[in-house]
């Protein structure tokens, strides 16, 4: 069964969105993950259901067939591993590959994918700090916590984002707020709810609650 690039693209935004929110997708939220219409959504709902890769029902939305799952899972895999090779090996930042992996994630050939991951040293993480589901589309779990759940004391090591957009991923350059970056949560300020942070052990930064809402940190 012959799946086209767009439609792999819908069956990996039906999988993001489900995993969020822990529920079917939604036309909307499938229209908003992809920037189109509501119309274009529909079409392919139904070209999608009529090649059993997922199930929709009216009023509660459209979940994932095992094997709409497969192939979903291997395109993150694939995105995932494709940013690792980027940062790592071509030294891109974490702000540009997201694109670029847009592109390569399509590659069909299963034998590079796993050459890639063997070259790569089978990393469990992206740059980003989202987990690479292995060959079998299992993910790697890690205990995490946004910075927004934390209390005055706490301390923990950044892992992870949920804002993946390339003016949050810069302002967290400009903050030397970088995966593996120590931090310290100093005082949460009721008035906007946002946070006084140390970074590093030696700075200390005001945070506010949209970036604190963004920023995965792995307690100590």
């Amino acid at each position: 069964m012959e799946i086209s690039y767009t439609e792999e693209n819908y069956l990996k935004a039906i999988f993001k969105i489900s995993e969020q929110d822990g529920k079917p997708a939604s036309t909307n939220a499938i229209s908003s993950e992809m920037n189109t219409s509501a119309a274009s959504v529909t079409d392919m709902i139904k070209r999608l259901s009529d090649k059993t890769l997922i199930h929709y029902e009216r009023y509660r939305g459209v979940t994932l067939t095992k094997r709409g799952e497969q192939i979903a899972t291997h395109l993150i895999r694939k995105h995932r591993l494709w940013e690792v090779f980027l940062v790592d090996k071509l030294h891109f930042s974490w702000d540009e590959v997201h694109e670029i992996a847009e592109q390569l994630e399509h590659i069909k050939s299963q034998r590079l994918v796993e050459r890639l991951d063997e070259y790569l040293a089978f990393p469990k993480f992206d740059p980003h700090g989202d987990p690479i589901p292995d060959a079998d589309g299992n993910f790697a779990i890690r205990k995490q916590a946004l910075l927004m759940d934390f209390q005055p004391g706490e301390q923990g090591i950044v892992v992870g984002v949920q804002d993946h957009s390339t003016t949050f991923l810069q302002y967290l350059d400009r903050m030397e707020l970088v995966l593996g970056t120590p931090v310290e949560l100093l005082e949460y300020f009721e008035y906007d709810e946002s946070m006084r942070i140390l970074i590093n052990q030696k700075r200390e930064q005001v945070l506010s609650k949209k970036v604190c809402q963004n920023l995965f940190i792995q307690k100590r």
